[in-house]
């Protein structure tokens, strides 16, 4: 248990510190800030402090002043021993923390328990974060969010009871980025099958986020003690938060904060795969619920040979079927004889999107042979759990073959699984032989996928590979090049910069199956943004290039010198085809890329 602790702990800094938080950090920063109302008056009887006007120390070492609204004007001033301290930064991280931890594990129980809508949680927080906002601006709504902690003796504990409010809303709309550590503790929640393992690993996941957040607040109310503003305009700057926070409550509701957080460079996912995907990480996160189907983890995923891997779990949980006649279920002991393929998939899930075609092409080439493909859609969050948010994407994304709603992640548990995506192979007697988490190595899948046909029909006649088609392209096609600045090969140029915008030039020539970039680019770990005059050069051997992008811009492609196409890149990250032509033949591409869309990888056909 000592290494699941450490690895939720580690996991937990790295998200705190991620992009995907960045929403919640100008709340948490400000409520380390002013604390205390800005008209609350001196109670009676009280004399002024020795060498000072009539008042009484605030918790936050503010003393209240004559001079406006109701009669106070709030001074900061640094605290004393006689003034307790402010502790209105450790209120809020632990609302968030205890929040956070309570609702990813029993938010979904509780939810289907008392049939709400599966929204209603986020929409609560936001209305708890507008509540707040108006505390701050508005005084008696801060004393009315204070009055369920009245009945608790200690005053100074009274006085940070809005903030703890503050920090359980902002647990309920704190998304951290989804890895690996987060979707065991959110599938153990869905599935409400809690163990002391999930547990432990929830609390050193919220540790682990609160300390950065924790360190945040902390500098707030230091800023708050010791900077003069501060001092001199409580008050104003009371106002400020609250209506900072109520712009955030409306980014939040409409989905502004997305946008923002996809313009940055993922500037952590290099320390979370090597983190929460390490071989040890992979190991302990693997199959934390039960005992069953305990033989799965008997194998490695990846590995470049089949293995017995044990009996196939079932395909169970379902709500329900596309893409089979009537939507009848699909039954793994009906498919014996057959090679299946398992792939489990989320629709926004850019992972799982830039593997599709490699399955629809499997999928089309060898279904005749004898091999049969099944995707089981397990949901990440709540959208994604309605069938014709799935079906329509299904269809935009070309996915003909049966796919399988598991909204209660049954299968996803079956399996032992924990990553989007991840694909099983099935042998003809229904044994497991192979499994590969996340995206890469289709080559070597698709010979195991060959193998396995011959070894269930050793007559059987199989097609030329995937994407080899044409006799040329088979033997010196372009490879697959990922766009990430730990996984780019064939980059030639100046050296990348990790994260962080440069400006690159092209070198004077660039060879075949080699790419190079010039203007400003981001060069992250999931993908490329392009900045101010940013172009991309490709020379390449293939009869058509393909590229997933995402953001909002367009991209201008030429082909040896000529613009051949203007491509508009909105919305969700896909696959877009930038050059089809008839026959394979080397060339040069140039893109000219406007600024923050973003490039994932390039497949070649």
């Amino acid at each position: 248990m000592i290494t699941l602790v450490l690895i939720g702990l580690l996991g937990g800094l790295i998200t705190a510190v991620s992009p995907c938080i960045l929403p919640v950090l100008p709340v948490v920063f400000l409520a380390g800030g002013p604390g205390g109302r800005a008209d609350e008056g001196p109670p009676r009887g009280t004399t002024a402090p020795e060498g000072g006007p009539t008042g009484r120390a605030s918790g936050d070492g503010a003393v209240p002043l004559p001079g406006e609204s109701g009669g106070d004007v709030l001074v900061a001033g640094p605290p004393s021993e006689a003034s307790p301290r402010n502790r209105r930064p450790y209120a809020v991280v632990a609302g968030l923390v205890l929040s956070f931890s309570f609702f990813t594990l029993l938010g979904v129980t509780i939810i289907s328990a008392l049939g709400l809508p599966d929204d209603i949680l986020r929409y609560v927080g936001l209305a708890m974060l507008v509540l707040i906002a108006l505390g701050l601006v508005f005084p008696p709504v801060e004393r009315l969010l204070e009055k369920p902690f009245a009945r608790i003796p200690q005053r100074q504990v009274n006085k940070e009871g809005s903030a703890f409010a503050l920090g359980l809303g902002l647990g309920l709309l704190y998304v951290p980025c989804a890895g690996p550590v987060l979707a065991a503790i959110t599938v153990a929640g869905a599935r409400g099958e809690l163990s002391l393992d999930i547990v432990a690993l929830t609390v050193s996941f919220a540790v682990g986020t609160a300390l950065p957040l924790l360190v945040f607040a902390l500098a707030g109310r230091r800023v708050a003690e010791r900077v003069g503003a501060f001092r001199k305009r409580a008050r104003g700057l009371r106002i400020a938060a609250g209506c900072l926070m109520m712009a955030l409550a409306l980014a939040l509701a409409f989905n502004v904060t997305d946008a923002i957080q996809r313009a940055l460079p993922d500037y952590t996912s290099a320390a979370q795969q090597k983190i929460e995907d390490s071989d040890v990480a992979r190991q302990k996160l693997s199959g934390l619920y039960d005992d069953s189907n305990k033989e799965l983890s008997r194998c490695e995923d990846g590995v470049d040979e089949l293995r017995s891997c044990g009996q196939a779990p079932p395909i169970a949980g379902i709500a329900k079927w596309l893409n089979t006649p009537g939507g009848r279920p699909v039954d793994l002991k009906r498919e014996r004889g057959k090679v299946v393929l398992v792939d489990f998939w989320t629709y926004s899930c850019i992972n799982c999107q830039r593997s599709l075609p490699h399955i629809e092409a499997w999928d089309r080439a060898y279904r005749n042979a004898g091999l049969e493909v099944i995707g089981v859609h397990s949901p990440e969050f709540a959208f994604e759990k309605d069938a014709s948010n799935v079906a329509g994407q299904a269809r935009k994304l070309g996915v003909t073959y049966p796919v399988a709603l598991d909204n209660q992640l049954t299968t996803w548990n079956n399996y032992r699984n924990r990553f989007w995506p991840a694909k099983y192979l099935i042998d003809s007697h229904g044994t497991v032989r192979y499994f590969k988490f996340g995206e890469g190595q289709y080559a070597q899948t698709e010979d195991l996928i060959r193998t396995l046909l011959k070894q269930a029909d050793p007559s059987v006649v199989l097609p030329p590979k995937t994407g080899q088609q044409d006799a040329q392209l088979t033997k010196d096609r372009t490879p697959e090049t990922y766009l990430s600045n730990m996984r780019i090969s064939g980059y030639v140029g100046d050296p990348l910069l990790n994260d962080k915008p440069r400006t690159y030039r092209f070198p004077k020539d660039i060879p075949v199956n080699r790419l190079s970039l010039d203007g400003t680019w981001t060069a992250g770990y999931q993908y490329f943004t392009a900045g101010d005059h940013a172009r991309l050069a490709f020379t390449y051997r293939a009869r058509n290039v393909n590229l997933v992008l995402g953001g909002k811009g367009t991209v201008t492609v030429l082909v040896d010198g000529k613009t051949v196409k203007s491509v508009s890149v909105a919305g969700t990250p896909t696959l877009y085809r930038l050059v089809d032509e008839n026959t394979a033949r080397t060339a040069h591409l140039e893109l000219r890329v406007t600024p923050g869309v973003q490039a994932y990888s390039f497949t070649f056909g």
